[in-house]
């Protein structure tokens, strides 16, 4: 076992970004189907923000530590785990506690690194291509030949959305903020990327659609686009919620969903049963993992932070300047 104290980040009472700080606590030890893992980078995603923020509390019985995905190496086993060996190099959806020299995960939700990857943009996999997976796939179960509109496209989740549906024979339409992004888009497989500040996308994607509209929406904004998103949908349209950066309520109308038979559905993934989290990660590891040993659907790093400065890339997340992920570095 490994000394029996690790440092960590502590966001204390919650707050501002300033109020993350690098602290000691008890190194954590693995039960039952758990590996401990010696973290060399992890990722940090918008639910770590909230969390930090105090907007989004983590669910019962997960860590109340923030870092939901890292890579690294495992260091010790629980006495039921059986997948992985002390040595073995993987990346992993945790339950909290990423931003750590050590952290949890239940061996089940831990991928192996992708052959060709070095262990920066492994860490990058888990949080996004879990997400993306099991919503566009399983719940809103994106085919081949549909047409596919991710908001957001620029984002971690956006550019694995655009990157995955492309590829799996999607016509793909995004919506960004820039020409920077929008340009970002295009390089990943999206066929038609629309600046949303110059441009009435709901009108553009009508048009260009012969009225007819797209047949599954990826949506993390919410507010004002939930009505936007459900006129846009084709008939049997699926509309899968992930996030509500312009907040969760809204007056819509409900009658395109009776109309057009419509689907509107989402989920969030941390408080889901472990049971889940594993049959995604069998999903990613038997259809998604070889893309990326060919070199296809990687992820995309923005910046890269020591994790002594958490809160700068809390700062550059919260600012929406970047283009992909934003990473933190443990282990030099």
């Amino acid at each position: 076992m490994p000394a029996r104290r690790c440092i960590y980040i502590d966001h204390g009472q919650g707050g501002a970004p300033g109020c993350m700080r690098l602290a000691e606590r008890d190194m954590p030890a693995p039960t039952g189907r758990q590996v401990l893992i010696e973290v060399a980078c992890a990722g940090v995603n918008r639910p770590e923000v909230l969390q930090r923020a105090g907007a989004y509390p983590p669910p019962p019985g997960a860590s109340p530590y923030l870092g939901l995905e890292v890579s690294g190496t495992v260091a010790a086993a629980g006495p039921e785990a059986r997948q992985w060996k002390v040595g073995d190099a993987v990346c992993a959806l945790t339950p909290g506690g990423g931003y750590a020299q050590y952290c949890l995960a239940d061996e089940r939700h831990c991928l192996p690194v992708p052959r060709g990857l070095d262990l920066l943009t492994a860490a990058a996999i888990p949080e996004n291509y879990f997400t993306v997976w099991t919503n566009v796939f399983d719940r809103a179960g994106l085919r081949a030949g549909e047409k596919f509109l991710v908001h957001g496209g620029s984002s971690g989740i956006g550019l694995t959305a655009i990157q995955l549906a492309r590829e799996f024979g999607a016509e793909v339409w995004t919506t960004v903020g820039n020409a920077e992004k929008a340009q970002a888009c295009l390089e990943a497989g999206a066929q038609h990327a629309l600046i949303y500040r110059d441009t009435d996308y709901e009108s553009a994607i009508r048009d260009a659609t012969g009225g007819k509209g797209v047949d599954v929406i990826l949506d993390m904004v919410g507010g004002a686009y939930i009505n936007k998103n459900l006129r846009l949908l084709a008939v049997n349209g699926r509309l899968v919620q992930v996030a509500f950066l312009e907040g969760s309520k809204a007056e819509i109308d409900a009658m395109p969903i009776m109309t057009k038979r419509l689907t509107f559905t989402g989920s969030t993934l941390r408080p889901r049963p472990d049971e889940d989290k594993a049959a995604i990660a069998d999903a990613l590891r038997a259809r998604v993992l070889p893309l990326m040993e060919q070199g296809k659907c990687l992820p995309r790093i923005h910046a890269v932070f020591p994790l002594a400065e958490a809160a700068r890339a809390h700062e550059l997340m919260e600012s929406s300047r970047h283009i992909g992920k934003i990473m933190l570095k443990v282990k030099e």
